[in-house]
């Protein structure tokens, strides 16, 4: 990923957001090679399809349609595994996200990027029985960012991890991951990305609160989100996103939308990806 210089900045609601840590313009994140735009319209289609149905839809081929092409399917993992540091830093992870319905009630909610981190290995991002638990599809490349919301008083971690598995791997981790609950497990958390000079400072792993991992089953990847306060304050009981966005939920992360949060952060990078997809389709045409 390349970031776009000279983009703008939106406005931060609430009180300013300083610029973007330094930590993005130090990235490690590749630089984009120059390529025919169907060939970059046809890679972007591949992962953001397949980003598209993260939440357990029956695995399938991007490239076919028809769950029968075993050379397309390879294909395509082998194309998707490298879009970590092949498309713009702002398509992965756009500077602003908006979520309709997406909070407690079916508020809308608007988010801002405030930081983004340099590839990494599953080390740095995860904790180590998070990393333990990815080993049988193998940790390839994680790239992460922190957004924090319109008023400035939630963060959230977003990441992807791509991986080295083929679709009969993931498959079988995803599977995993549902018949015994794995995302609901703390010890399982991912990590928070902090930031010096920004909302994020403070956001480690005492201040995480609430989370989701999601199995991709139709691409070799791992997309996971952890929200917390952004005032720094210490959590002591965090509760699974999909546990604090369920009906009738009273806890604290119920309550404060933070559960909402790591969902809706999660479920709007999908969209960004498909929308990034759908546009360069059409320019290529």
């Amino acid at each position: 990923m390349t970031p776009r210089p000279g983009a703008p900045r939106p406005p931060a609601h609430g009180w300013a957001v300083p610029p973007e840590t330094p930590a993005e313009l130090t990235t490690r994140l590749r630089p984009v090679r120059s390529r025919r735009p169907v060939r970059a319209a046809a890679a972007v289609a591949c992962v953001v399809l397949g980003l598209g149905l993260i939440g357990g839809a029956a695995a399938g081929t991007w490239l076919t349609g028809d769950g029968t092409g075993r050379d397309a399917d390879r294909d395509t993992y082998a194309k998707v595994r490298g879009m970590w540091h092949n498309v713009p830093v702002d398509t992965l992870f756009p500077r602003t996200l908006k979520g309709a319905k997406a909070g407690p009630g079916g508020a809308e909610r608007v988010w801002n990027r405030v930081a983004v981190a340099p590839d990494s290995g599953c080390g740095p991002a995860l904790d180590p029985l998070l990393t333990k638990t990815l080993q049988p599809v193998g940790c390839g490349r994680v790239v992460r960012a922190t957004y924090t919301d319109a008023t400035a008083s939630s963060l959230v971690t977003v990441g992807l991890v791509f991986t080295e598995a083929d679709q009969q791997a993931m498959l079988a981790l995803h599977n995993r991951f549902t018949t015994e609950r794995l995302g609901e497990r703390r010890d399982l958390m991912p990590r928070a990305l902090p930031a010096e000079g920004t909302p994020a400072a403070g956001f480690g792993s005492e201040q995480r609160a609430s989370w989701t991992v999601d199995v991709v089953t139709e691409a070799p990847v791992v997309v996971f989100a952890v929200s917390g306060f952004a005032d720094g304050r210490p959590v002591t009981d965090p509760q699974p996103a999909q546990a604090a966005t369920a009906d009738g939920a009273t806890s604290t992360q119920a309550q404060s939308g933070l559960g909402h949060d790591a969902a809706g952060v999660a479920a709007a990078i999908e969209r960004t990806l498909r929308t990034a997809a759908r546009q360069a389709t059409e320019k290529a045409e």
